[in-house]
């Protein structure tokens, strides 16, 4: 049985490697204590949800501090620990690098197909006056929780339908039966987005309060303030350790983590700057070298940006429904201008739908027909030819979208604008809050335009969540049932050189298609003050979820001190 190219033994999932890793910290001994202040990848954004049944994108980057899951990064795989992963993807584990967290170990059995998983014994959900009494986690848990998401008015349709049943077998052994093997099925409830495992006694004392949150992580939600922070208060009786030079340390370090909620670009750098924040997780090229001036001391970590940038056009919609001109508007914008002057060589020209990370899906432009390539060509001459047969000579207006909470596109949007009206096409830009911004497009009610990043996730969910007809992040609206069909083809396909396949022609289909506007795929820059021990850039270990990267950090106060913070 494969997923992503490897056979399946305790989880295995499989890619390529990521970019080259920085060299390999020290191990130090861990000084427990102290409190971490993050500026996260999300630092613009609140909590959206602390409810999995929202089916809610940020929910682990809010509740995977608390909320465990049956898998998770194997994160001694690190390059801070002399492995090749920097753990840095939205919703990628490689093969080699993962571990079960809240399962010991997980089996593949034929007749009918299942995966059986064992789940570890004596993890405790802590007591939470008014919500539950401390009590060990149990399959039940693992089902009550997988139930109510299967079951929410929420849930994103076809999402579980490979799933025939999940049941119990004992107090500690979870059967997942299928109805047919799907390339994600370990991603979609074992470490992905929405697969978070919790109390009934949550659910039924109201999951949504985040003051009611309790969950089997390293770390309880005690304090939420909506705009400007997250507060999370050590668990004492958390099951995990970590070992470093052979001795087991037990987790967390720190006493508590501060995710704080910033919205202004200016006002990140300066905290990261003056010590307020003791690593802010995403940073602009632009600011970087001003940082490294005034704080030299700063250590950093460089990395592609998981998430796609696009404008989407309505393919629905007049005049995006032809072709002809979403292929012009793609000639008149100069894509290769804005990686050299805009992002000043900080980007790649070409790096979605599929990520240069994932080794072989990723096909280079270079690989691609000459009819993909032109895609990437600055040609104002084309795009008037084109928009003239189209019958748009004379161009024409439409309304783009573009959310408040992104500086990246708050700029770019102007830029893409000026391209355009050179070819006679005129946009009018509607700023929109995030919350706001998202509504419009899952409710199908986004504008003929609409400026976003969309993650890559992984090879497989990357061409789904985006194209594939009436699924939640596809704001083009796009629809070709041939290309639907490929698509759940693919999943099926067990045998990993003929899924890459697959892959590589669905991508050049909607390349092809041209649904969007492709914009370039910037560098991200992460800092990080040298009293942050344990730590190396490192982002995710599972869907969005940092939670156990930050159990594994501990602080140098000393070092801090003696640094005058």
């Amino acid at each position: 049985m494969t997923r992503f190219g490897r056979t399946i033994r305790a989880g295995a999932l499989a890619l390529g490697c990521l970019l080259s890793a920085p060299a390999t910290q020290a191990a130090e001994v861990p000084r427990p204590g102290g409190s971490l202040e993050i500026g996260t990848v999300y630092v613009t954004l609140s909590a959206l949800s602390f409810d999995p049944a929202d089916w809610n994108w940020k929910l682990n980057h809010d509740t995977g501090n608390y909320l465990e899951q049956l898998f998770a990064a194997d994160l001694s795989k690190s390059a801070k620990s002399g492995g090749k992963h920097r753990f840095y993807a939205d919703a990628f584990l490689p093969s080699d690098a993962i571990r079960g967290e809240l399962a010991e170990s997980w089996e593949w059995k034929e007749n009918p197909l299942r995966v059986e998983v064992k789940l570890r014994e004596g993890v405790m959900f802590p007591e939470k006056p008014g919500v539950m009494a401390a009590r060990e986690l149990t399959a039940d848990d693992v089902i009550f929780s997988y139930r109510r998401l299967a079951g929410s008015a929420k849930a994103q349709p076809g999402y579980f339908d490979y799933v025939e049943n999940v049941t119990a077998r004992g107090k500690y052994n979870v059967d997942f039966v299928f109805k047919e093997f799907h390339a994600e099925w370990d991603y979609r409830f074992g470490w992905g987005y929405y697969s978070p495992i919790y109390p009934k006694e949550l659910a039924d004392a109201g999951i949504a309060n985040w003051k009611n949150a309790v969950g089997t992580g390293p770390f309880q939600l005690t304090d939420f303030v909506q705009g400007n922070s997250n507060t999370y208060t050590k668990n004492p009786g958390y099951w995990d350790k970590e070992k470093i030079d052979g001795v087991e340390y037990k987790l967390p370090f720190v006493d508590k983590v501060v995710y704080r909620t910033i919205k202004d670009e200016a006002t990140q750098v300066s905290s990261l700057r003056t010590g307020k924040l003791d690593i802010l997780e995403t940073i602009r090229w632009q600011n970087v070298e001003s940082l490294k001036k005034t704080a030299p001391q700063l250590q950093w970590s460089r990395w592609l940006n998981m998430s796609g940038t696009f404008l989407a056009m309505r393919t629905d919609t007049k005049p995006f429904d032809d072709i002809r001109v979403r292929r012009a508007l793609n000639y008149a914008v100069n894509k290769q201008e804005i990686v050299s002057a805009y992002y000043g060589g900080n980007a790649e020209l070409f790096a979605y739908p599929q990520h240069p990370d994932y080794n072989g899906y990723f096909e280079p432009l270079s690989a691609m027909p000459d009819s993909i390539k032109d895609l990437y060509k600055y040609d104002p001459a084309k795009a008037k030819k084109l928009l003239a047969e189209a019958g748009y000579a004379k161009g024409f207006t439409f309304k783009v979208q573009v959310c408040a909470c992104n500086p990246d596109h708050l700029d770019l949007v102007p830029l893409v604008a000026a391209y355009l009206e050179q070819v006679g096409v005129k946009i009018e830009v509607q700023t929109m809050e995030y919350a706001a911004f998202l509504s419009a497009m899952t409710s199908k009610t986004n504008a003929p335009g609409y400026f976003m990043n969309n993650g890559h996730t992984n090879p497989t969910r990357s061409l789904h969540k985006s194209f594939v007809t009436k699924e939640l992040w596809n704001p083009s609206q796009y629809s070709d049932p041939a290309f639907d069909a490929k698509v759940a083809e693919m999943y099926r396909t067990r045998d990993e050189p003929a899924r890459q396949q697959i892959i590589k022609e669905l991508t050049r289909d909607i390349l092809e298609a041209t649904p969007y506007i492709w914009m370039p795929i910037p560098y991200n820059y992460t800092a990080w003050w040298p009293w942050v021990k344990n730590y190396n850039g490192e982002l995710r270990a599972g869907a969005v979820r940092p939670g156990p990267i930050y159990a594994r950090i501990w602080v140098d106060q000393e070092l801090k001190k003696k640094m005058g913070f």
